[in-house]
């Protein structure tokens, strides 16, 4: 009895609480009032009335090559009869045959004069694209281009009328538990309108270079890629693009391509039917807790240069392997994610200056930007020589390099250092995957030519009273950054 009294007095006392606008959190609490409250819509009917004339049904159609059109009779394994049939197909109707493979996807129209905007996945490898519209109409469409990093596709349509269409608003502006609506095709049924909130921002699912996608739990599934998704502005905020389901159907896990990135792709693909992204010859990795302590960071904020592209417009700019760029044309770079898309958005030919930290100290350098397509897979990274390296102690059995090393593990000519032997089996070297054959090029920032000279910079960082040590090292003539504790401290 004294329990159930504890709780109600209990739950009296929270309800009076939340109807006075204070819900208390330990010994902080929040302040509320209704007129921060944003109450839900009533209906979506007057928002999706206005928008789904805008939105299109796609279908496309490719034609491949199949096997004979007469099927082969079912036989038992073994069966004589299963390869006289053969024989007979291979004389008289063995000729392969074509067909038709028809896909379905969505799309929006983005101009009155019959730009189209859907997902690159949707038209790939398409001999005919079809666009059908809210009231039946259908028209051929032509594919103006296409950006598989994005996966968004530019498509035109000619009507004898001006057709309604949306725009893309700000989705840097839409937070999370904002609601959305969704329109699309799914599993081919037709204009279908969906709703929820902005789950989560910035999500990175493995899709391409660029991943910052939207999630939210608005119902999309299977035909609903390249429809919008709205605010309730009837602003394009996104392009719904992907789901995660074991099933194909709709868990409540789905991602929209940004509208901050599809509007710059979009405008170079209707300018120029491709994309032009700027590039800046560089490979890069995460900061890490033990990289940034090795670099002497205070933070992990950035993208760590593990090597400058030979060819590369950074070549000669300045910058070193082991720089942490932090800021790229006046914009901060808090992630590495964030430096792709960065770069990528910037003009081709602009010269920009490239905030980075050395040793502690900012230093600005400047580079002219190329072009990104011009470059993929005509430029290989080159191993410079910075890249800091662990002793025996920490896993490792190193060695001077020699001719006859430098031929039995095939390492450059124009690569120094030393030489990685043997890693035991369970160290902390063989869990961050070093190997036989790498070269550790510098030790805390550090050249090292011999291993005396790694030991000496392993000793001086346990006197420091580092936790560890950075090293830099060269493989297949790439370099990466490895940071391994120092024993004992």
């Amino acid at each position: 009895m004294t329990f159930q009294t504890t709780f109600s007095a209990t739950r009296i006392a929270r309800a009076a609480t939340l109807a006075l606008g204070v819900v208390a959190i330990g010994a902080a609490s929040l302040a509320w009032t209704p007129a921060d409250a944003r109450s839900a819509p009533e209906s979506f009917a007057d928002l999706a009335e206005k928008l789904t004339p805008a939105v299109v049904n796609i279908s496309t159609a490719q034609t491949v090559s199949g096997g004979s059109g007469v099927p082969l009779p079912e036989f038992p394994p073994g069966s004589p009869f299963e390869e006289y049939f053969e024989e007979f197909l291979e004389r008289h109707g063995g000729e392969q045959q074509s067909r038709k493979v028809q896909s379905l996807g969505s799309g929006f129209v983005i101009d009155p004069d019959g730009l189209v905007v859907t997902n690159n996945h949707v038209v790939e490898d398409a001999d005919e694209v079809t666009v059908t519209f809210s009231d039946g109409e259908t028209l051929d469409a032509e594919v103006l281009g296409r950006d598989p990093k994005t996966d968004l596709a530019l498509l035109k349509v000619k009507a004898d009328r001006k057709l309604p269409f949306v725009r893309f608003g700000d989705s840097e502006a839409l937070r999370v538990g904002d609601w959305v609506m969704a329109i699309g095709n799914p599993f081919g049924l037709g204009g279908t309108v969906t709703a929820g909130i902005l789950s989560a921002r910035d999500r990175d699912i493995n899709a391409g270079p660029y991943d910052a996608f939207l999630q939210t739990d608005a119902s999309i599934n299977r035909g609903n890629s390249g429809g919008p998704l709205f605010n309730m502005a009837g602003e394009v905020m996104g392009v719904n693009t992907a789901i995660i389901s074991p099933t194909g159907g709709s868990i409540g896990i789905g991602f929209s391509i940004p509208a901050t990135t599809a509007t710059s792709v979009i405008d170079q693909l209707k300018e120029f039917g491709e994309t032009r992204r700027g590039w800046l010859g560089v490979r890069i990795q995460t900061v890490t807790d033990d990289l940034a302590e090795g670099l002497g960071l205070e933070d992990t904020k950035g993208a760590l240069v593990a090597g400058i592209q030979e060819g590369g417009p950074a070549v000669g700019s300045g910058l070193e392997a082991g720089d942490v760029i932090i800021k790229f044309d006046g914009k901060p770079v808090d992630k590495m994610r964030d430096l792709p898309r960065i770069v990528a958005d910037t003009e081709v030919g602009k010269a920009v200056d490239v905030l980075v930290l050395r040793d502690g100290k900012e230093e600005t350098y400047q580079v002219t930007l190329g072009r990104l397509e011009e470059a993929d897979g005509t430029v290989e990274a080159k191993a410079e020589p910075r890249k800091p390296a662990e002793n025996e102690t920490l896993g490792l059995s190193l060695s001077s390099l020699n001719d006859v090393l430098r031929a039995q593990y095939e390492v450059a000519d124009d690569v120094d250092g030393v030489l990685v032997v043997a890693v035991v089996p369970g160290s902390q070297a063989a869990e961050k995957r070093v190997r036989p054959g790498d070269v550790i090029v510098k030790v805390a920032q550090e050249n090292v030519t011999n291993p005396d000279k790694v030991e000496e910079q392993v000793a001086r960082a346990k006197s420091e009273g580092l936790k560890s040590v950075l090293l830099q090292i060269s493989r297949g003539g790439e370099t990466s950054f490895v940071a391994l504790r120092v024993e004992g401290s």
